[in-house]
């Protein structure tokens, strides 16, 4: 596995393997990686001749009071990781190389990165939008991959890609949850032994949405009543950001159902804050 830290490096390595044919699959990560992480790469790799992973904490994506600094940082293990399961080059960009002096350009894709996260971690996604469109300028990859974990990403991602008529196909994987439902996450790691106990309500309350939806006889109303309900059940969960039925693609809120529906949820449990979700297909009945 070749480690490279020159964004230039890494645009003319891509550059050969795309003149001689090869298609170049792409995992951007902020690292502190795990199985979520490490499945992107399996199956960029099943679909990819070249499979490059991005490691970058990127600053501009976090808020003033976010936990940057305190990030989860574990570059040996994720390197470890990566040779493990085959992948073809680690770019480790120094933050001076993807963000120099008089920096100035951002991405933004208007009122989709306002909504839910977005209304939360104001200027959120346009950091993630520049960093993610200055990663594909470099990496030039055929296919890029991203975990279904964080839907509103990729819903923004997919937006900037059409608008910038950009040529590359954007995956979306499965989430990869622990054996009682939580979600994985490199946040995980913040939580205390109570509050990794009661992360599974995120999962629970999804999962008792998703069969009221499924059962045909409810309401969207309903169903948000429920989940809220839920989710402050728990004790240890501090806020409910957002929890409720939205649209896949305009990630507006539902007031009647539709064939593909977006359940999801954003809480702080104690000072950590999770996301989930779950799309939920709404089968018409004769």
């Amino acid at each position: 596995m070749e480690i490279i830290r020159i964004p230039r490096i890494v645009r003319e390595t891509s550059r050969i393997h795309r003149s001689r044919g090869r298609s170049v699959g792409f995992v951007p990560t902020m690292g502190a990686l795990h199985e979520g992480h490490l499945s992107l790469v399996r199956r960029a790799k099943a679909e990819n001749d070249v499979v490059v992973v991005s490691v970058f904490v990127n600053p501009s994506q976090f808020g003033p009071n976010e936990d940057f600094e305190h990030y989860p940082r574990t570059v040996e293990n994720d390197l470890a990781l990566l040779e493990h399961v085959g992948v073809d080059t680690a770019f480790l960009p120094p933050v001076e190389a993807m963000y120099p002096e008089g920096f100035q350009t951002v991405i933004s894709v208007g009122a989709l990165a306002g909504r839910l996260c977005g209304a939360f971690r104001v200027g959120h996604f346009n950091g993630v939008l520049t960093v993610v469109n200055k990663l594909f300028n470099i990496v030039q990859p055929t296919r890029a991959y991203f975990g279904q974990k964080d839907f509103q990403q990729t819903v923004v991602i997919r937006r900037m890609v059409e608008d910038l008529n950009m040529d590359i196909e954007i995956i979306v994987c499965p989430t990869v949850r622990e054996e009682d439902g939580l979600a994985m996450s490199s946040r995980n790691a913040y939580l205390g032994e109570d509050e990794r106990r009661a992360a599974p309500v995120l999962y629970r309350t999804l999962t008792r949405a998703a069969e009221m939806i499924r059962g045909g006889d409810t309401t969207p109303e309903a169903v948000v009543r429920v989940m809220h309900e839920m989710l402050r059940s728990e004790p240890l969960v501090t806020e409910v950001q957002y929890a409720g039925v939205y649209d896949p693609g305009t990630l507006d809120s539902l007031v009647e159902f539709r064939r593909t529906t977006l359940l999801a949820i954003a809480l702080l449990l104690g000072k950590t804050r999770l996301i989930d979700n779950m799309v939920v297909e709404r089968v018409a009945k004769n």
